[in-house]
């Protein structure tokens, strides 16, 4: 005991300096809503082989976003603008020339035999054209005569930057080839190894973009006619890293369908205000401290310790953000001061667990309560945090941009909640219940307390399994009335889901970004994004536009810069692109297939179930509330949307947790029986979680200005939607799929037989 008891204390001191190091020596990157970036406008160019259309524009627009993510730069902004045009916008990119270089290659990966050197008059150029052969210089200078291409980049499946000190050889780059390309590849090298060593024919030659960037001879002992079967192949030639990992880069990211060209490069202030950033700091400030206040208050000595805890948690995932290089926008930092709240759950656990044993046992002493509290306890943190992990690793692997962001800020909040509730907190708590005097003040450590929800509960005895088909009823109206919503009014999407008009203004003076957003949003547009453009201009995104309007646009501009001149007024396609779109929706299907084979495993297939479709449940009412309030479902409602899908499954765990433990104890009780009991037993760990989380959202909300209002709104009702579906959806739904099984056994069993009379 004393043992494990030093080994977590040294861990958490271990991680703490750790973090402290990494906080003070490592800054966030922050994203181009709260610092802005390097704005790069790209034009798409016809080629011989293709045209530079709208739709070819759109391909080239997702192999640009999966070559920005690889770039390591999160939360990029990629949009169409008109046919021909690309802006990107990358937040934090310290070296925007060389991103420019990387965004307009081609990429245009071919490898082919080697026939020779090239000789003089050896066939004119035509000749050469028309039999698909083609002349270029090796590594060295040598001219070599390739033949027509034997494979291309699509025969690629991935690409890596590798550095093999063994060998001496250095950094190269592994090339590994799908099923198709892996037949090409040892048919391409059979060939060749049937000329003698030394040979120049028997050199394969691996082309990126018209050059020979490695032409390497086939190993002697590769046999003739076989060839590599490996379906593996390395580039090599006195790479360093930086090249390694970029030629790594343009190999995964794949060709560009058409060539593109850098027109314009410059700065771009933030999306949003000093002022709307300063008010969202204020609301979370006042958020965190009206939380820790009320954990004090119900909680008192391991309340406070609880508090401390929290600041570690913060510590934690700040240090985890910024060693990862993450991208920190406003929505991921409500998230974030939105996960401190909800890191209070666990510790909410262990104390309601703790209160429990104290109040059981005969003479219990505050530490053995609180070590049966964190016992009892871990396995429903562990269930509801591990299926959390489960969809944010889903989410990084499968999706892209903003959800795949999503998914790294909700994986370490994950983790640093889990190291500050069960390291952290039991180090403190520890500590605080083996010292004399709060052994002899059990009441003042809030666990000899019982709580007004438990007591309460305990007075009434609720039993709402009685009549679980009078819930689940209640919950299909609720379901049917929000969901008609989407059908009656629509959805009004944003920006980023459906594009608009991007108007571009040079004005006389410079004109500072917080005043133009307060300009346009009195003269009509509300949800305009403003940013600064270089010294003395402005961009303005908005709605599709009348005439009309984009005169008061101008007019309105004009007005704040003495005059104001249009240099660019192009339509814009989304920036959360339908590619983008697809690969979300799937993503979040695999995760919650995920966690639903994770439930049936820890618990049952009728729990599984019931907890995944109370998910279900509570998405399509928070989408229907928005469309009948008529709220913007934008970028700001997705974080929204994914956190609430985070939690919700959480509620659930957290219900047939207990649920799981009573029908251990009593295998011959009913499961309504123990379904109420569960319910009756976490209700206090729903409530002062929730009110938790209620705190930080309300400050939110009144002091973060327009930037949130919505945000915390979504939440809020993401947040009453869940606490009522885990405790009478998902809890019905159990009991009812329970009853229907039973009732198949009874019907399937065969029947005595008796005798005639």
């Amino acid at each position: 005991m004393i043992r494990s008891a030093r080994a977590r204390a040294l861990f958490a001191l271990a991680v703490i300096a750790v973090s402290l190091y990494i906080a003070a020596t490592v800054p966030v990157r922050l994203g181009l809503d709260l610092r802005g970036g390097t704005q790069i406008v790209l034009e798409t160019r016809s080629a011989p082989t293709a045209e530079a259309d709208r739709a070819a524009t759109d391909r080239t627009l997702e192999v640009l976003r999966g070559r920005v993510d690889a770039l390591g730069v999160a939360e990029p902004t990629l949009v169409r603008s008109g046919a021909h045009r690309i802006i990107v916008e990358l937040p934090g990119v310290q070296d925007p020339k060389q991103a420019a270089e990387v965004l307009d290659r081609t990429a245009q990966l071919t490898v082919h035999p080697v026939l020779g050197p090239a000789v003089a008059g050896q066939g004119t150029a035509a000749e050469k054209e028309a039999a698909g052969e083609r002349v270029l210089p090796d590594e060295s200078g040598q001219r070599l005569r390739l033949a027509a291409t034997a494979l291309t980049g699509e025969d690629v499946k991935g690409a890596g930057a590798r550095f093999d000190a063994e060998s001496g050889a250095g950094w190269h780059v592994t090339v590994d080839f799908d099923r198709a390309g892996r037949e090409r590849w040892a048919e391409l090298t059979g060939r060749a190894a049937c000329r003698p060593a030394g040979d120049p024919a028997r050199r394969v030659a691996i082309v990126l973009d018209d050059r020979i960037i490695s032409a390497p001879q086939v190993d002697p002992s590769v046999a003739c006619g076989t060839g590599i079967a490996g379906g593996s192949t390395q580039i090599t030639g006195a790479f360093d890293d930086g090249e390694a990992r970029e030629l790594a880069l343009l190999i995964n990211g794949g060709a560009l369908p058409v060539p593109v060209e850098t027109v314009e490069q410059h700065t771009v202030g933030p999306t949003l205000g000093a002022r709307a950033i300063t008010a969202s700091a204020w609301a979370a400030a006042l958020g965190t401290a009206l939380t820790a206040l009320f954990i004090i208050v119900v909680y008192r000595l391991m309340g406070a310790l609880a508090a401390l805890a929290l600041l570690a948690y913060g510590l934690i995932s700040y240090a985890a953000l910024a060693a990862l290089g993450a991208t920190l926008t406003l929505p991921g930092l409500a998230g974030f001061v939105l996960a401190i709240g909800m890191a209070v759950d666990a510790n909410v656990l262990v104390f309601e667990r703790a209160r429990e044993e104290h109040a059981a046992r005969v003479r219990p002493t505050t530490r053995s309560a609180l070590t049966a509290g964190f016992r009892n306890a871990f396995s429903a943190i562990a269930d509801s945090n591990v299926t959390t992990l489960i969809a944010a690793g889903l989410l990084f692997f499968l999706a892209s941009g903003p959800v795949r962001g999503f998914g790294v800020t909700l994986g370490i909040g994950v983790v640093a909640s889990m190291i500050s509730a069960l390291v952290v907190t039991r180090v403190l708590a520890d500590f605080a219940a083996s010292r004399a005097w709060v052994h002899r003040r059990p009441r003042l450590t809030g666990i000899a307390a019982t709580g007004r929800v438990r007591a309460a509960l305990a007075r009434r005895d609720p039993r709402p399994m009685r009549r679980p088909r009078r819930w689940l009823a209640a919950s299909a109206v609720v379901l049917v009335l929000a969901g008609s919503g989407i059908a009656v009014r629509g959805l009004d999407l944003g920006l980023e889901f459906t594009g608009g008009r991007l108007v571009q203004y040079d004005t006389a003076t410079a004109v500072d970004p917080e005043r133009a957003r307060a300009a346009l949003a009195e003269a009509g547009f509300p949800r305009a994004v403003v940013q600064a453009a270089g010294d003395t201009g402005l961009t303005v995104r908005t709605g599709e536009l009348t005439d009309a309007r984009t005169d008061t646009l101008t007019r309105t501009v004009g007005a704040l810069g003495g005059g104001a001149e249009k240099v660019r007024d192009e339509l814009i396609g989304p920036s959360l692109g339908q590619e983008l779109r697809r690969n979300a929706l799937i993503s979040l299907a695999v995760a919650l297939g995920a966690q639903l084979l994770y439930l049936a495993a820890r618990f049952r297939w009728l729990f599984g179930t019931a907890a995944v479709a109370a998910l279900a449940h509570d998405v399509v009412i928070l989408v229907g509330v928005f469309a009948w309030l008529g709220k913007p479902v934008d970028g700001v409602f997705l974080a929204a949307l994914l956190t609430v899908i985070g939690y919700s499954v959480n509620d659930s765990v957290v219900v047939f947790d207990r649920v799981r433990e009573l029908v251990r104890r009593d295998r011959r009780a009913p499961l309504a029986d123990a379904a109420d009991r569960a319910i009756a037993q976490t209700l206090p760990r729903t409530v002062n979680t929730g009110m938790g989380a209620v705190l930080i959202l309300a400050s939110l909300a009144v002091l973060g200005g327009d930037s949130l209002t919505d945000f915390a709104l979504a939440l809020l009702i993401g947040l009453a939607i869940g606490t009522y579906s885990s405790v009478l959806t998902a809890a019905p739904l159990a009991v009812e799929l329970d009853r229907l099984r039973h009732a198949r056994r009874r019907r399937s069993a065969p029947r005595a037989a008796f005798p005639l009379r």
